[in-house]
């Protein structure tokens, strides 16, 4: 037990044994996002849980740093985007990214699914991949959404559609309409 100049905490820098449960998460592909899922992946493999890192071939982690999680990787081409990338909004990307990895990354999770040796507890993935919860839905597996962003963009999304419906964000409708039709903020 340790204090830190408050109220006694529990502390065990001691690795929990292995439980025979699994956890699957699936970060956004952009290194901002990566680096934070692996290190949540990391404390909760200090936890006891098997980790396995689903994640699209660009811009993959580096497996060897991480050689106690299962990686498996899923096949979206990102040709295209990763040419436009510079000339487009970051809602672009996110929309192609959510687009184009449906059906890889539900034929993955369906076939991490089938493994009864070492039972999946949950689903962990960015929160930019909004397409995640219909497939977890689907295949009815928990699914936790893990935001990378600070408190203070936590707070500017929530207040973000209360201001567009009072019309101070008139210019996010021309943007929106004109070049992300089905994009969520």
């Amino acid at each position: 037990m340790e204090t830190h100049g408050r109220a006694p905490t529990l502390r065990s820098t001691e690795p929990i044994p292995a439980t025979r449960r699994r956890i699957l998460m699936f970060p956004l592909p952009i290194q901002g996002h990566i680096n934070p899922l692996l290190q949540l992946a990391s404390i909760l493999h200090t936890q006891g849980f098997k980790i396995t890192i689903i994640h699209t071939e660009y811009n993959s982690p580096n497996h060897s740093n991480y050689p106690h999680f299962t990686f498996k990787s899923i096949q979206v081409d990102f040709s295209e985007v990763i040419k436009q990338f510079p000339n487009e909004p970051a809602s672009f990307y996110l929309k192609m990214v959510n687009d184009r990895c449906v059906d890889p990354f539900r034929n993955c999770l369906a076939e991490s699914l089938k493994d009864e040796e070492d039972p999946v507890s949950c689903l962990i993935t960015d929160a930019g991949l909004y397409f995640t919860q219909a497939v977890a839905d689907e295949l009815k597996i928990p699914r936790m959404a893990f935001r990378t962003s600070s408190l203070g963009a936590t707070v500017a999304y929530g207040v973000l559609i209360e201001l567009f419906e009072k019309g101070y964000l008139t210019f996010l409708e021309k943007i929106t309409k004109h070049r992300c039709r089905n994009c969520h903020f």
